[in-house]
């Protein structure tokens, strides 16, 4: 049975952590050796209150590292430990690297990766922003990172599946989908690039495990951009983790009224470079040819829109992504315009097309349309 399984056994027992497994790693040569060894020489490594959970664990669970490995055997699920030549580069350099990675998929440890992330409770123009640069950053053979959550997260997940891979960093079991909605995108991001966890198969979530989550998506990442954060936010916790580890912090910005864009105007200001276009990242480090950087820049700015009948285009052309008008505004901002009739139908129509989106407050804006794959 590979270390790898025990090195899990370990982690999962209470008051261990990655640094305390390393330490245990460092002393004892094997974590199955650890995992076996008496209490008097663990007392040497481990503090008072970590040694009775770890011996009370394995008096539970004696049995643990070989149901993770059945597990794992039984769900086609990978697992590699920083000795293994699949475990990502750039991860073996952070102060605390996880000590054994699960994941689904497939690892390419030598590639070139940025996170994106976000907000959860985000608005159209923020994961239209997130869509679009993972999906020129993908098409330049970037591999973009991100958590898998609603919102933000998601919306990178698929934009980098429309041109490339995507990696996508659980804070529970990679067979576990969180949030439940998200199972089927966990699946496409498996097929088309990796979903990866230091949590054994079966992990439910849990919030402790979150800012630990973040610390391999920065780790993972030679730069993170976030897009939409308040000021006080799990994305920010993510870019802090990147700064201290020596990598690049990039920040789109957003309306100065929107709280979802205080956090990253902060960053801004504290010397995060404020990005418009994919081009801002990959000029950063040299990535793609000029002229696939005028590409990138492009789709950033001039993607094609909808195609729609002049009525609807007339209404389409007074939407926008971040801000939401009610079928009123929208009829005053058409200037009663005599061959614009039914503004209602026409937003149900392009609403059902997929092109615009109505709030709670029946406002519309135009809508994030996914993708095509």
């Amino acid at each position: 049975m590979e270390d790898g399984f025990y090195i899990a056994a370990l982690c999962s027992a209470p008051g261990l952590g990655a640094r305390t497994v390393s330490r245990l790693l460092s002393r004892f040569g094997t974590a199955e050796r650890a995992w076996r060894t008496e209490a008097a020489e663990l007392r040497e490594v481990l503090a008072e209150k970590a040694l009775p959970g770890l011996l009370a664990y394995r008096k539970k669970a004696p049995d643990r590292p070989q149901e993770i490995a059945d597990a794992c055997e039984k769900q086609g699920i990978g697992v590699c430990v920083p000795g293994n030549e699949s475990y990502p580069a750039t991860l073996r350099e952070i102060f605390d690297p996880p000590p054994v990675l699960f994941y689904r998929g497939t690892l390419q440890p030598a590639a070139e990766r940025i996170a994106i992330v976000g907000a959860r409770k985000s608005s159209v123009y923020g994961r239209h922003v997130a869509e679009e640069l993972a999906a020129a950053l993908a098409k330049c053979g970037v591999t973009v990172v991100s958590g898998a959550a609603r919102g933000i997260d998601s919306a990178s997940h698929r934009g980098a599946m429309s041109g490339g891979r995507t990696v996508a960093v659980l804070g529970c079991g990679v067979d576990v989908a969180y949030p439940p909605e998200n199972a089927s995108l966990l699946d496409e991001i498996a097929a088309q690039g990796a979903v990866i966890s230091e949590y054994p198969p079966g992990t439910r979530p849990q919030a402790a495990f979150f800012p630990s989550r973040n610390r391999i998506i920065s780790g993972l990442s030679r730069g993170t951009v976030v897009v939409e954060a308040a000021e006080r936010s799990g994305s920010l916790i993510t870019a802090e983790l990147a700064l201290s580890e020596g990598r690049d912090v990039f920040a789109v910005p957003g309306s100065i009224y929107s709280p979802s864009s205080r956090g990253c105007h902060r960053l801004i200001q504290q010397g995060a470079k404020l990005v418009t276009a994919a081009a801002d990242i990959l000029e950063e480090y040299g990535w793609c040819s000029a002229e696939e950087k005028e590409t990138s820049d492009k789709q950033g700015t001039d993607t094609a829109g909808p195609k729609l009948s002049p009525e609807e285009q007339a209404v389409y052309d007074t939407l926008s992504f971040d801000e939401a008008l009610t079928v009123d505004e929208i009829i005053f901002r058409l200037h009663g315009r005599p061959d614009v009739a039914n503004v209602a139908f026409l937003l149900l129509q392009m609403e059902l097309a997929g092109w615009v989106e109505e709030d709670a407050n029946h406002a519309y804006s135009r809508a994030v349309k996914e993708v095509k794959r």
